[in-house]
């Protein structure tokens, strides 16, 4: 059986190819795919595989956007930074989901699952669709104040006080709307799914840039976009061209 992995940072697509090289001898993993462009692309040029472990954010935009563009009949393992008890839906609807970080006892359970779902030859097509419904009106809440380690103290820190978070070196940069700078030991991923949308956009791998921050935009080579912000940043924040419709609808909402 053949198996594609959707996931966008490195290490955790690594890890799952090393879980599926141990413990599944009879699944291959036949393609790497790390953003909703690039699924699109390769699903349109491919035969549907046997099973899809899909990331539920990426660098990008929303993995779900996938299954508007392109028709995945096959089961779909989902991987996600979420709270479990946000993703009960997934258990209802029979597709199984993997929690970051991934361990190798869920990793079984999920493809005990979807041997299940094999046997049975059920189509997933309604399962997506409800599962997306549910994800929508499912009341998240989101992060108000963090508490940040600096020396031998933990900062208080309002989520509508950051500018910005930066992604360098597998270690995240916080810088606030006063230009202070702090650090933390953790993944943009897993920040991001803790942050107020409306509040907050996912510019690209390295950005998440809040909507207060905003000073201007610029139009980039490419049709790309360059977010300026109110403060000093070590980097350009760079929009992609696929992503702009995305950020001019968020921005304006």
């Amino acid at each position: 059986m053949n198996a594609v992995i959707i996931e966008d940072e490195l290490v955790a697509a690594q890890k799952l190819q090393r879980l599926i090289s141990q413990s599944v001898g009879d699944i291959k993993v036949i393609a790497v795919l790390q953003s909703v462009d690039e699924s699109i692309d390769w699903f349109s040029q491919n035969n549907t595989p046997d099973l899809v472990f899909m990331d539920i954010h990426l660098a990008d935009g929303s993995s779900f956007t996938i299954f508007e563009k392109v028709q995945i009949s096959c089961p779909i393992i989902f991987t996600t930074a979420y709270d479990e008890y946000a993703l009960k839906a997934f258990e209802v609807n029979s597709i199984d989901y993997l929690l970051k970080p991934i361990n190798e006892k869920s990793f079984e359970r999920a493809i005990e699952k979807f041997r299940h779902l094999t046997e049975k030859k059920i189509d997933n097509t309604d399962m997506i669709a409800n599962i997306m419904n549910a994800i929508k009106e499912t009341k998240m809440v989101y992060k108000s104040n963090f508490l940040i380690p600096f020396k031998d103290k933990l900062i208080p820190l309002a989520a509508d006080k950051i500018a910005c978070f930066y992604s360098e070196f597998k270690m995240v940069k916080i810088f606030t709307l006063d230009n202070q700078t702090y650090t933390m030991d953790s993944s943009l991923e897993d920040i991001y799914t803790k942050l107020d949308p409306s509040k907050f956009f996912r510019a690209n791998r390295q950005y998440i840039v809040s909507h207060k921050a905003i000073k201007d935009i610029s139009v980039w080579f490419g049709s790309k976009l360059s977010i300026n912000v109110t403060v000093q940043l070590p980097d350009k924040i760079i929009v992609s061209k696929a992503r702009v419709p995305e950020f001019k609808i968020w921005y304006t909402n």
